[in-house]
């Protein structure tokens, strides 16, 4: 399974390819624009794409507590406030491998 967030343009099917026998790429990131997808990527395998807008609050409890449960975590690069131009100049040099994260311990 692929949890696919990604709000920018992208190749879904670069993404289809990585999935297994039966897999399912679920996606909850909107890009701003349509983007195409290659059929034999769902039928090699047999995969297949759902979709889902982000749930409310109940969803997203039974979401962290499902990924707790299962030990799923997140990939972060936590930074302070005070890093925030840098790490928008990082952003777009393309020198980002993580979603950054703000410490907001950093704002006292």
């Amino acid at each position: 399974m692929i949890l696919n967030t990604i709000s920018a343009p992208h190749n879904y099917n670069s993404y289809l390819d990585l999935l297994d026998l039966n897999g399912t790429m679920a996606i909850v990131g909107l890009p701003p624009s349509e983007q195409a997808i290659a059929p034999f990527s769902l039928l090699n395998n047999r995969r297949s794409i759902l979709g889902s807008m982000i749930g409310g609050i109940k969803e997203t409890q039974e979401m962290l507590d499902f990924c707790a449960e299962k030990g799923i975590v997140s990939d972060v690069e936590i930074i302070p406030i005070q890093k925030i131009n840098e790490a928008y100049e990082r952003m777009l040099r393309g020198d980002v491998r993580y979603r950054f994260v703000i410490d907001l311990n950093s704002l006292r």
